[in-house]
């Protein structure tokens, strides 16, 4: 049994609305993010992928695989792609403190300004498994962080389902403005390999293109 929606309900929006699940907007425009990398040739796969359609995604990476793997980060950020912020550790938010949690995020963000030499990183996160407590959302976004969430799940975490599945899971739910969330991690990668070239080339048959999420304008 799933614990999990692949589409992403109004009154959940509605509930909570300070976070981002989709954008407004009139053409038909997706937006492709992926998380938990990098991983060592997933990583390289969807970069591979998005390269040979000239499309640019957003990567919520996490600080401990940027810390094991920055040859791939650094391909990542060569490539032009959004990088953004999914904890150092991978935190499930309901499960750790206020303090525990925050320190974690801080700590990515330092993984990423590492690399980052001379440049201030966009500030979007992602809280893993989507569990972030209103505290732990309030204060980051008063650190200016803009909290991504996601529209349209292709459930390729899900080893129950398979490959056409998850493909058909986005391809019948993407609207325009859909933040679709596929993973970069060895246990999506049989799910993800299949569907994500393929869910790209029949949304394209379909007139969407693709574009990255922007960061948040900084504060004045």
């Amino acid at each position: 049994m799933k614990l999990y929606w692949v589409k992403t309900g109004r009154i959940v929006k509605r509930l909570f609305g300070g976070y981002v699940w989709s954008f407004p907007v009139k053409d038909k425009v997706a937006y492709l993010t992926f998380d938990d990398g990098p991983t060592p040739e997933v990583t390289d796969f969807v970069l591979d992928v998005l390269s040979q359609h000239n499309i640019k995604g957003t990567f919520f990476c996490i600080g401990n695989n940027i810390e094991k793997h920055p040859d791939i980060f650094q391909r990542v950020i060569d490539a032009g792609h959004t990088i953004a912020n999914h904890t150092y550790n991978h935190l499930n938010g309901w499960k750790t403190s206020f303090d525990s949690y925050i320190k974690n995020v801080r700590q990515c963000e330092e993984s990423i300004l590492s690399r980052y030499t001379g440049f201030i990183p966009n500030k979007l996160f992602r809280p893993p498994y989507g569990k972030i407590k209103a505290s732990q959302a309030r204060t980051l976004c008063k650190q200016g962080y803009r909290i991504i969430m996601w529209d349209v799940l292709s459930a390729d975490f899900d080893q129950t389902i398979s490959p056409e599945q998850c493909l058909q899971n986005v391809v019948r739910n993407v609207q325009p403005g859909s933040i679709i969330i596929f993973h970069d991690s060895i246990k999506a990668s049989v799910n993800m390999q299949y569907a994500l070239p393929r869910a790209i080339e029949i949304l394209k048959e379909k007139g969407f293109r693709f574009e990255p999420i922007a960061a948040p304008e900084p504060a004045r």
